[in-house]
């Protein structure tokens, strides 16, 4: 009874979770932001310690933040996996937190689907047959789904990545950079007009959050329009529940 009872809330959560049943999906190839935009808009211990509130009650789904998170517990650096590889016992280490971060942000993402909590996938955008299988995942459960795609030109793709921690070869960020444009007509086509928001962060004018987070909350506050989401609500629906239980 007590489990029945937890699950209950949880789902219960869900149905009162401002985000309910939106999902949106993060693309964009190397140093495009993306990550900052994700991290800045929607990982909530990040934006507690903020001035700036963006409050759209989203979860933030990222295993690269788990990933980084337990590296920094084990007294690894970030900035030096490259060092680590030459050690082959020390990167048999941070594989398995690799893997274990990729276990628990997935355990996370089931919790949050059961509720059907609003979510943000912060992917690369490089690999499209993987967000359309994502994204045809995220309809049948009833979502409602779209896509931030953060651009940049190559130029600044390559500035940055020059400034990262975890730099890449020049070469690696041209061939991901084109990968990721390659694909900006697919996703296009998938996730339809007006559930796509493409935002050019080759400057840092300051205004892109701001941006973001309008189209954000405009769809938040949209009704949910897939069929199989109304039907979830209806169905899960707490005054329902509570009506059809024996006094």
């Amino acid at each position: 009874m007590k489990r029945i009872k937890m699950f209950e809330d949880f789902v219960n959560e869900g149905y009162y979770d401002p985000g309910i049943l939106k999902a949106f999906f993060m693309a964009g190839g190397p140093g495009s932001g993306k990550s900052f935009v994700a991290t800045e808009l929607f990982d909530f211990p990040k934006r507690a310690q903020s001035s700036v509130s963006y409050a759209t009650g989203l979860k933030l789904v990222n295993s690269d933040n788990q990933f980084e998170k337990m590296l920094k517990d084990a007294g690894y650096d970030a900035g030096k996996l490259h060092q680590y590889a030459q050690d082959e016992e020390t990167w048999a280490e941070i594989m398995g937190l690799r893997n274990k971060a990729k276990g628990t942000t997935k355990r996370m993402q089931d919790n949050y689907i059961t509720g059907r909590l609003g979510q943000v996938i912060d992917g690369t955008g490089k690999d499209y047959n993987r967000i359309k299988g994502h994204r045809q995942l995220y309809q049948d459960l009833g979502y409602d789904t779209y896509m931030i795609f953060v651009n940049t030109s190559l130029e600044v793709a390559l500035e940055r990545n020059q400034m990262r921690e975890r730099k890449l070869e020049d070469s690696m960020v041209k061939d991901m950079w084109q990968e990721v444009q390659n694909n900006l007509g697919k996703f296009q086509k998938i996730f339809g007009v007006g559930k796509m928001l493409i935002v050019d962060n080759s400057s840092t004018d300051g205004e892109l959050l701001d941006q973001i987070e309008k189209q954000v909350i405009r769809h938040l506050n949209t009704p949910v329009r897939n069929p199989l989401g109304k039907r979830w609500l209806k169905d899960n629906d707490p005054k329902n529940r509570n009506r059809n239980q024996p006094s």
